[in-house]
């Protein structure tokens, strides 16, 4: 009886490395900085708290809590920072590796709001620094390297607004249509940080027009919105409250036109808070876009801070510490739940950018 023989292939090790690693690059969307932009705000928040404190010339119930705020604002700075590292490394092999799908997100009328996120949570977290780090850093530099792409994505994305008639706003606007508005306000705040107030006015300017049209816009669409893009309508709110912050800086003062954009905030926030029917639908399954709940609350908490040392009352202390003690609660929540679908998360498309 002649002898069989059996041939067994076994499949190469570094193929089933690769894959595990080519799946990971294709699901780390521009949407995932959301999370980085969540950290940064939150860094931002703690460091005005502090500084806020370290001014006071009276004890607050926020004072007292002083020793816990330093170091959490701390660690929070290092985590956004590994953590903005960590998804950018991730971003730039995406964009060496799977190149299509980063030319799908620019083509796409969500994924490209979120191109201006990256550059955001980099510029927050140059706002949350502390002043000695931010002394032995080329700052300014860096500046111009954060913001130089925040204006050129403006110019092709406003230029299409206004020239294209398949991507006109009132055909691509969704909620995250806000964000380049935030880019522009984020900048404004951050250039008029280190004075530089005619560009800061620049970028304030062009955030305020297009944002005016883009509220209008959706305030008259036809159609609703998709029910996973839903929490980024924490944007309505959130954007007016970056304005704030921004001509807070160009002014250096709260002055009235900063009181308006602060009080428009809260309405729109307690409209939002007033229709949980709304997001019903968004938090059957958790998705990256649920971090969009975190960073506008911390932006108008954020905003209330500098309204409570303006006005200097009970009133404006108390809606200060609410606003904040909301803004920790809400990412304490993120932070829980992200951590318990991180499988998820890694594994499985987001749903809220289906266009992968």
């Amino acid at each position: 009886m002649a002898n069989s023989i059996h041939i067994v292939v076994e499949p190469r090790k570094t193929d089933e490395a690769a894959a595990p690693a080519s799946s990971l690059l294709t699901r780390v969307n521009a949407g995932y900085f959301t999370i980085c932009l969540s950290l940064g705000a939150q860094a931002v928040l703690l460091n005005t708290l502090i500084s806020d404190n370290d001014r006071a010339t009276t004890k607050s119930p926020i004072v007292v809590a002083d020793r816990v705020l330093g170091p959490w604002a701390v660690l929070m700075l290092w985590l956004s920072l590994c953590t903005l590292a960590l998804i950018s490394c991730l971003y730039l092999l995406r964009c060496c590796f799977h190149l299509r799908l980063v030319k799908a997100e620019c083509s796409d009328r969500v994924a490209v709001n979120f191109l201006f996120v990256p550059w955001i949570s980099w510029l927050l977290l140059l706002r949350a620094a502390p002043h000695r780090v931010l002394a032995r850093l080329p700052h300014e530099v860096l500046l111009w390297a954060l913001v130089a792409p925040i204006v050129a994505l403006d110019i092709k994305l406003y230029g299409q607004w206004v020239t294209s008639e398949k991507r006109s706003l009132s055909a691509v606007a969704n909620p995250t249509s806000h964000l380049p508005m935030v880019g522009n306000f984020v900048g404004a705040w951050a250039a008029a940080g280190v004075g530089w107030r005619e560009t800061a006015l620049c970028l304030f300017a062009v955030g305020l027009v297009h944002y005016v049209v883009v509220f209008i816009t959706l305030y008259q669409r036809l159609t609703g919105f998709r029910a996973a893009l839903r929490p980024v309508s924490f944007l309505f709110f959130g954007t007016p409250s970056a304005a704030c912050l921004a001509w807070s800086s160009i002014s250096g003062g709260f002055g009235v036109a900063c009181k308006m954009l602060f009080f428009l905030s809260l309405f729109l926030l307690a409209s939002l808070m007033c229709r949980p029917a709304y997001f019903k639908k968004s938090v059957k399954k958790f998705s990256v876009a649920w971090w969009a709940y975190s960073f506008p609350v911390s932006f108008v908490a954020v905003a209330s801070t500098q309204y409570a040392e303006e006005v200097k009352g009970a009133a404006a202390g108390g809606l200060m510490l609410l606003l904040s003690s909301l803004s920790l609660l809400v990412f304490v929540a993120m932070l829980i739940l992200t951590a318990l679908n991180t499988d998820r998360l890694l594994r499985q498309n987001d749903p809220s950018l289906s266009f992968t």
